[in-house]
């Protein structure tokens, strides 16, 4: 929230955490620069309390606190060390004498609170309330909202009757192959495909990350375990609920091990489509190419899946050798198509007779037989926890490279720039 206070000058409310990233920020620049304390010269703080005042009354706050600025020393130092954690052992002098940071500000935020500041702060703040209209969820009538919610939660159940009534009850005439054939690749193609419509959400949570880690708040390990396990609930009932409609109007084999097998492979393309998107997300943070690279990346491996070009058919450059082996739609494909035809008899009309599904499989679908199904199922669950690991390397490589990067392309430039000057120089 932003307001403008005295002398018209912006003011800004910070959080502990903020004023860490600003000091450090500011710290980068150099301690004893003035753009350093420039930073500092419209900021204001708030931790639980909201904390708003000018440099100069910030430094008589702090002095009137028992923590003043030295004279020759930079405020935005002075307050960075006094709330900064890390300042509580120094590397070369050992452990300090002073109190801890924690307690530096809770004698802060005591001594704020009980300021008549706070409450000049406060009816400033109402003020602004007043003037500016924020988006709350009572602004919107709880129908109408619920209503909303509600309808974008159904769309994968729309799907999933729309894909029920039109290949509804399809039997077990040797037609009955494609369809079969049909509804088991859409449902591992793309319905799974429409979990690429959280990448926008995974890159702000990216975002939130990297700023909550530069605060020390958490690592990327557990942000990682962190966004997997909150993913999971709603995949489960996107897989099972969707998944029960379409498996059950189609007329799909019976059994509640059909239907199982069905609904956890659905879950576990899924959470590949998530994982494989937030590896992308940590690569391309942008986030329409991202979402065309992740789009584009799915493509592929859907293309050399084995349904639209069989496997014996792909070229064996790139398509066969690797991407046939490396995409998850090979392994989504014959864990389905194997858990809907091994045991399956499809009546041939023109050769009065029965055919057994382990054929279908073998000769129509050129499908390896000689491993069951959960074994496909178990390569699934292993490339999502290899997807995982890779996408804690990426965040973890990220960290170190991305400042490298920036640091080589501002050194070129500078060269770039400093070579302009020279011959800008001669010419003259």
């Amino acid at each position: 929230m932003s307001s403008q206070g005295p002398k018209n000058v912006p003011q800004v409310l910070l959080t502990w955490e903020d004023l860490w990233v600003t000091a450090s920020i500011a710290g980068r620049l150099g301690s004893n620069s003035r753009q350093s304390g420039n930073i500092y010269s419209n900021q204001s703080m708030a931790a639980d309390k909201h904390w708003h005042m000018d440099p100069p009354a910030a430094t008589e706050f702090f002095a009137l606190s028992g923590y003043p600025c030295p004279a020759l020393q930079n405020p935005s130092d002075h307050f960075l060390k006094t709330i900064n954690s890390d300042f509580d052992q120094d590397i070369e002098e050992g452990p300090t004498s002073r109190i801890s940071t924690e307690e530096v500000i809770n004698i802060l935020i005591k001594a704020y609170s009980d300021s008549d500041k706070f409450g000049a702060v406060q009816s400033q703040v109402a003020e602004i309330c007043k003037q500016v209209k924020y988006w709350r969820k009572e602004a919107v009538p709880a129908s109408q909202l619920k209503a909303f919610v509600l309808t974008k939660r159904s769309f994968v159940i729309v799907i999933a009757v729309g894909l029920g009534t039109i290949y509804y009850d399809v039997g077990f005439s040797y037609s009955s192959i494609q369809s079969r054939g049909s509804m088991l690749m859409f449902v591992a193609t793309f319905i799974t495909f429409m979990a690429i419509s959280g990448f926008s959400s995974f890159v702000e949570e990216l975002k939130v990350f990297q700023r909550e880690k530069l605060n020390g708040h958490y690592g990327s390990g557990s942000f990682v375990i962190a966004n997997t396990l909150s993913a999971m609930p709603y995949l489960v009932l996107v897989s099972f609920i969707p998944g029960a409609i379409a498996y059950f109007l189609t007329g799909l084999q019976g059994g509640f091990e059909h239907f199982m097998c069905f609904a956890v492979v659905l879950f576990t393309c899924m959470m590949l489509v998530e994982s494989l998107m937030m590896i992308v997300a940590s690569i391309v943070p942008n986030f329409l190419m991202g979402l065309i690279s992740g789009a584009g990346i799915q493509a592929l491996m859907c293309l050399s899946g084995g349904f639209f070009r069989l496997p014996n058919d792909l070229p064996r450059v790139f398509w066969k050798y690797p991407l046939h082996y490396v995409a998850f739609h090979k392994y989504a494909y014959q864990g389905l198509f194997k858990n809907e035809f091994e045991g399956l008899k499809i009546h041939d009309e023109n050769m009065k007779g029965l055919i057994k599904g382990e054929d279908i499989l073998k000769y129509k679908w050129e499908m390896d037989i000689d491993y069951s199904k959960w074994v496909d199922l178990a390569i699934l669950l292993g490339m999502i926890i290899l997807y995982r690991l890779l996408f804690l390397l990426f965040v973890k490589a990220g960290e170190k490279v991305k400042p490298a990067l920036r640091a080589c392309l501002t050194h070129l430039n500078k060269s770039i720039q400093q070579k302009h000057l020279c011959k800008n120089f001669l010419l003259n």
